[in-house]
């Protein structure tokens, strides 16, 4: 497969070399040369390489093979390169360092994605819609939604992604697996984003800022979230029913109310839900667990949500504004009720007399006077013409 380059006249030594025309000091000097650079040639790709080492990460690419292993925990790549990246995650080596926030990266790679985020710079854009972003990774993501390509099916329940990463993380929820686990409490969590966040929480760290109002975020897309209740935006739509959504989560927990689908399923009782956010709040009422705690006043919270809410009662912060009368909300849902009385939207409906309500507790009480009326009925004394007939 491999030939080395001069290999027919490296043996020879004669005054004159035949093949270059040159005197044995200047053949002795490119044998020399020659010998260092280890030149060889690929037939199956007509490629030329320098280095005995990129023969051997050639050959493994040929093959499939993974011939540099880890000696720390066994995993084992294709190229020496990627094990020296792989040992990083044991040492906790992390030489680039951002010059803006000091925030230290393992690979260059990571260090200029990072500072997309400082910039504002999304050089990756979608040709089908427009939208543009700072990854080339998140744009092929993207680009999914517009094909419905989903190729990676779950051997368990059948449900595909459009990612194997997704396929795995989606595995996790099956087996229980949490094989990321935080090095200053022990917390372990299925997906690496999720510890990332929880890291946050120890060290207080929020690097994502929006531009607009100046609220500083841990992740990326806890900030693209909230840039959406400044535009409105709602890229994520149902392809049943037409609705949009900000979050690519709440449409397909949403998609669920169309198909009944409840994958999520609790090892204890065996509740399912729809959401494995909503599993692991129904997990803490048999565990009592209560994981978030506020740092001012010290009381826990069995959720995330929870907490923000019951933090804003010490901040003010009312982080959820109309964009058409200018009010402001500390909580969403009460933004999304107070919605309905600009747009007139009223979707809960009596179903004995067909009068709608923007607030679901709006019908309850409603529907109790069809229950009252009825009641009077039965109970009311039998008037004088029902005496006559009997």
């Amino acid at each position: 497969m491999l030939t080395r380059y001069g290999i027919a006249h490296m043996g020879e030594k004669p005054h004159i070399s035949h093949e270059f025309g040159k005197s044995i000091s200047y053949v002795n000097q490119h044998k020399e040369i020659d010998a260092r650079s280890q030149l060889y040639e690929c037939h199956q790709r007509e490629d030329t390489l320098f280095q005995s080492s990129a023969i051997r990460q050639h050959d493994n690419w040929q093959s499939g093979e993974k011939t540099f292993e880890c000696p720390v925990c066994g995993k084992v790549f294709s190229k020496s390169s990627n094990l020296r990246r792989h040992e990083m995650i044991h040492t906790g080596v992390k030489p680039h360092g951002c010059h803006r926030c000091g925030k230290a990266f393992t690979h260059c790679s990571d260090l200029r994605k990072h500072e997309r985020t400082h910039t504002g710079e999304k050089s990756y854009g979608c040709h089908l819609c427009g939208k543009a972003f700072s990854k080339s990774y998140n744009l092929r993501r993207h680009e999914m939604i517009h094909t419905r390509e989903k190729p990676h099916g779950c051997h368990l329940c059948g449900k595909a992604f459009t990612h194997c990463s997704d396929l795995r993380k989606h595995e996790r929820t099956h087996f229980g697996e949490k094989p990321y686990g935080c090095h200053l409490c022990g917390k372990t969590f299925g997906k690496t984003s999720y510890l990332r966040q929880h890291e946050r929480t120890h060290n207080r760290e929020k690097p994502y800022e929006c531009h607009l109002c100046g609220k500083a975020f841990t992740h990326c897309s806890h900030l693209r979230k909230h840039e959406r209740t400044h535009t409105g935006e709602k890229p994520y739509e149902c392809h049943l029913c037409g609705k949009a959504f900000t979050e690519s989560s709440v449409l397909r927990r949403h998609e669920r109310t169309h198909t009944g689908e409840k994958p999520y399923e609790c090892q204890l009782c065996w509740k399912a839900f729809t959401d494995s956010s909503v599993l692991k709040r129904h997990k803490r009422t048999h565990t009592g667990e209560k994981p978030y705690e506020c740092r001012l006043c010290g009381k826990a919270f069995n959720h995330s949500s929870v907490l923000r809410r019951h933090e804003r009662t010490h901040t003010g912060e009312k982080p959820y504004e109309c964009n058409i009368c200018g009010k402001a909300f500390n909580r969403s849902y009460n933004f999304g009720l107070h919605k309905r009385i600009h747009t007139g939207e009223k979707p809960y409906k009596c179903y004995l007399c067909g009068k709608a309500f923007s607030k679901y507790f709006n019908l309850r009480q409603h529907e109790r006077t069809h229950t009252i009326k009825v009641i009077n009925v039965e109970d009311s004394p039998p008037t004088a013409s029902n005496s006559k007939h009997s």
